[in-house]
């Protein structure tokens, strides 16, 4: 945005929540900030002089964001069909560890077992180190394509599979990397309609992959002893082949591409403390996620739930997840990202120590009082959780310019990506020292949601201080 006779001019941003008025954003847009501590997106005559109060963006993020209408509402349903099928396949990963480890793959250890859906996360993120900055650099077009044929190929061919390294190539290579060329552009394409909004936008894209986590696991579990196996993953790759139409339909960006830019990630803006400790937070709590999602239905078993209750649990997590992708996200337009989150993570915690933990350790066996247990932490991690997937590229998003959106995304969750390929077969190994038990399992989930924490209140604190009222 310029001024006449001048050049570009520079923006300040000290925080980009609260319930801003769209005719005061409009005011505050055309007219200098007063006070470069404001918490309004506003010019600035003089640049910050800390740079922890305040950072400089280009004069593109003053651009009206259109926050609505057709054109931006089509980009959501399009990133909704997208998260629909490829998050869908990650939230159904404790429905094929529990199938497989008792039918294809029944006389490997579940360490052994959990390296291919660790496997399967850590190229979901990591392969966005990449796609990322090419998003940045020539849109999302051929990168949903891309991943529409992976993912599509990879579900088809996974219906085949009979031994280890046929669902390390399907499932693992082939689906992880389809996902991630999937759900990185559809993701940061929204970030290009909506700034004010953009938490309740990618909240109700981000519930996509809960309706599939609700949907999934529920047609396997019918379907697996009606067609077996072959034929009920095949039906799901359909279902795949239809939802992803949609999404190369829909799915567009709405800045021109930087022609010449780099493809390449920039490692040097982990410089930014506040954007360090955020991907730290994101890389603790990514760490965590997957473990209840991967090994609820299994433990389920394990405590003599029976077999098709015990499926249903991932799918009773997935509907509380629904709600959790999309009311922290409405919430954190108008409470700020980072206090949503915060409060977000500090619930996943306390379910996991409050009634996961009793659930395993005290109320032993089938009994009503294990299964009531049961249910109520599957709904309430589950809505806790969700926005661990919605909330946290927002988080990212309100660091950054939205012409980088996508190095910046990409750069968090590559290094989260160490955390996903980790994660579950660590939860494998400590199973199998405690004879098969799951209270070590839980405590590690525990401290991972903790570690979470700490970074994002400490990330707040560098940028807002200890002002509990601060919107942030």
């Amino acid at each position: 945005m310029t001024q006449q006779g001048s050049g570009p001019a520079v923006l300040h941003e000290a925080s980009l929540e609260g319930p801003i008025p769209d005719q005061e954003r409009e005011l505050r847009a055309l007219e200098p900030a007063k006070n470069s501590s404001s918490t309004f997106v506003g010019l600035a005559e003089d640049a910050p002089p800390n740079p922890r109060q305040a950072r400089t963006v280009k004069a593109s993020d003053a651009a009206p964001y259109p926050e609505g209408g057709l054109r931006a509402w089509s980009v959501v349903v399009g990133s909704f069909s997208g998260m629909l099928a490829s998050f869908g396949l990650m939230n159904t990963i404790g429905t094929f560890q529990a199938y497989l480890s008792t039918h294809q793959l029944a006389h490997y250890p579940d360490g052994t077992i959990g390296w291919i859906f660790s496997l399967y996360v850590f190229l979901a993120f990591f392969c966005g180190i990449q796609i990322g900055p090419i998003f940045d650099a020539y849109g999302p077009r051929w990168l949903v394509a891309a991943g529409s044929l992976l993912l599509v190929g990879g579900t088809m061919l996974l219906a085949v599979s009979t031994k280890f390294w046929h669902f390390i190539l399907t499932f693992s290579i082939l689906g992880g990397t389809g996902t991630s060329l999937i759900f990185t552009p559809a993701i940061s394409s929204i970030g290009h309609y909506f700034l004010r909004a953009r938490g309740t936008a990618t909240g109700l894209a981000a519930t996509g992959g809960s309706v599939g986590g609700i949907l999934f696991p529920l047609i396997l579990q019918r379907l697996f002893p009606l067609v077996g196996f072959a034929w009920a993953t095949r039906i799901m790759g359909f279902i795949f082949m239809f939802l992803l139409i949609i999404a190369n339909l829909l799915i567009r960006s709405r800045l021109p591409p930087k022609v010449g830019g780099s493809v390449w990630p920039d490692f040097r803006i982990f410089k930014d403390e506040i954007f360090a400790l955020t991907t730290a937070g994101v890389f603790f709590i990514e760490w965590g996620l997957f473990l209840p999602l991967s090994y609820i239905s299994t433990y389920a078993l394990h405590y003599g739930i029976s077999a098709s209750f015990s499926y249903q649990l991932l799918a009773v997590v997935n509907a509380g997840s629904f709600f959790g992708r999309w009311l922290p996200g409405y919430v954190a337009d108008y409470l700020g990202r980072f206090n949503t989150i915060i409060l977000t993570v500090a619930l996943c915690l306390v379910m996991t120590l409050a009634l996961w933990m009793p659930a395993a350790e005290v109320l032993r066996g089938p009994t009503s009082a294990n299964v009531a247990v049961l249910c109520v932490f599957a709904v309430g991690f589950g809505f806790a959780s969700g926005s661990n997937i919605s909330l946290t590229p927002v988080c990212v998003g309100q660091l950054c310019e939205t012409e980088s959106y996508g190095r910046y995304y990409a750069t968090c969750y590559t290094l989260v990506s160490v955390g996903c390929l980790t994660g579950i077969p660590i939860a494998g190994q400590i199973m199998a020292v405690d004879g098969g038990q799951y209270w070590g399992l839980i405590i590690f989930t525990a401290m991972c949601y903790a570690g979470g924490l700490v970074c994002f209140i400490a990330a707040r604190v560098l940028k807002v201080g200890w002002k509990v009222t601060a919107i942030y």
